[in-house]
């Protein structure tokens, strides 16, 4: 137990030190395990993990679902998606806060990542909201929360991660995000609408918003809409599995690119590129985290976890929750994919021996997750906000995301002590995966 307490303090003084995480991890693992077997033992064990943590034919999701997100993204759809909201629901106090939202959760639904989100659809939101009078800390907390439904609206790469790491089935993850990211919508409009009914100056009268054709910007959404549609609908209809839905995934939105004139093969390149730089950064972290993983499991933490955990009085959803309130303390130092990478191992094997379905862990744990990336005071998806308009005052962000931290914060309890909400879909589509 004291070796791996050492390990983490030693890997968390790296990622203090602006250590890249994936080094700091793969140091303190290798470090550790050294310590605790020497030398030899572990050259072996990188030897050994090198091979067996990246050359894994379930990982092939994650380059191909970053190419699909890269692609459409490069091929301008976030200004469709939020211009088609805009039409849908923006003629309202709020209604253009709640319509990037939406849009954010449609861009998040192909990209799967929050940070590329929030970078995104910050470009496109936040100056046409300033346009039409909105204040900065509406506009930028819209963007930074709605940027987490990346995460959690399938196709997630987080949830690849997730599911690879505990050997979940992954077309279960999927379905089971649909109904929490919905509840999420919607909990961060009902945020949108309690900020403009405290402050009506936070945002400019509906008479303000200008009518739009809707007609239009639906049928050029249709690529987007088939592509998802192939995608999701393939691995649910059993047609493919979530690795081959990867590939027509990523072949769809390449044809999709190409029919925009807009995007040069200069462009394409540089998403290629971004691709695979994006691509070597996730499989280093997971290198990393394995080799810390390792030395964890060498130190035998998560047994004495165990046994402390069964002697304690705690309620087995008291555990959970106490797990949810240290996901919520690492998401102040950690972004999403090492927060789970180096938690997983850990807590995964004692949520197995209280008999709770891994499914359902693991939306929890995402959303959790979620909101680590937007709770003050190193959300990340804040800085990705000040990255993308330098001229809003930090204090100004993490002052307007705070009601949307809020909805998250009642969704976690929601989600914690009612299952059915994660599983009652995933369990419909897939009766015969247990």
């Amino acid at each position: 137990m004291l070796a791996a307490c050492l390990g983490f303090i030693f890997a968390f003084a790296l990622i203090l030190f602006q250590v890249p995480i994936a080094i700091a991890l793969g140091t303190a693992g290798f470090l550790g395990y050294v310590a605790l077997s020497g030398w030899v033992p572990a050259f072996s064990m990188v030897a050994t993990l090198t091979r067996d943590s990246t050359l894994v034919y379930t990982l092939i999701v994650l380059p191909l679902f970053v190419l699909m997100g890269n692609l459409i993204a490069g091929a301008g759809i976030s200004t469709d998606l939020f211009r088609a909201a805009q039409a849908l629901i923006g003629r309202r106090r709020g209604g253009l806060a709640m319509a990037t939202v939406a849009a954010c959760g449609g861009f998040g639904a192909i990209c799967g990542s929050s940070v590329a989100t929030a970078a995104t659809m910050g470009k496109v939101a936040i100056p046409a909201m300033r346009r039409l009078g909105y204040a900065d800390s509406l506009s930028a907390a819209a963007v930074a929360a709605g940027g987490t439904l990346g995460i959690l609206i399938p196709p997630s790469i987080i949830m690849v991660v997730y599911g690879v790491a505990t050997q979940t089935h992954i077309g279960m993850l999927f379905a089971a995000g649909i109904v929490p990211g919905l509840i999420a919508i919607a909990g961060y409009m009902v945020a949108v609408r309690y900020v403009v009914w405290r402050n009506p100056a936070a945002a400019p009268d509906a008479d303000h918003i200008e009518s739009m054709a809707l007609g239009p910007l639906v049928r050029s959404l249709w690529p987007v809409v088939a592509i998802f549609g192939t995608v999701m609908g393939g691995i649910y209809g059993g047609f493919f599995t979530s690795i081959e839905a990867s590939g027509i995934g990523a072949a769809a939105a390449l044809a999709f690119a190409l029919t925009r004139h807009d995007l040069s093969w200069r462009g394409i390149y540089e998403i290629l590129v971004d691709t695979a730089q994006t691509s070597a950064m996730m499989f280093a972290i997971i290198l990393g985290a394995a080799l810390f993983g390792e030395f964890v499991n060498m130190t035998g933490v998560h047994e004495g976890l165990l046994k402390v955990v069964q002697g304690s009085d705690l309620s087995p959803l008291g555990i959970v929750m106490l797990m949810v309130v240290i996901y919520l303390v690492l998401g102040s130092v950690l972004e999403s994919f090492s927060m789970i990478l180096l938690t997983v191992p850990i807590f995964f094997p004692i949520i197995k021996a209280l008999g709770f379905d891994p499914v359902w862990f693991g939306i929890l744990i995402v959303v959790v997750v979620e909101v680590g990336l937007i709770h003050p005071p190193m959300g990340v998806n804040l800085f990705v906000i000040r990255s993308v308009m330098p001229d809003i005052p930090m204090m100004s962000v993490v002052k307007g995301v705070l009601p949307f931290v809020a909805a998250d914060l009642l969704r976690i309890v929601l989600i914690a002590t009612v299952p059915a909400i994660s599983l009652w879909l995933p369990h419909l589509l897939f009766p015969n995966v247990h």
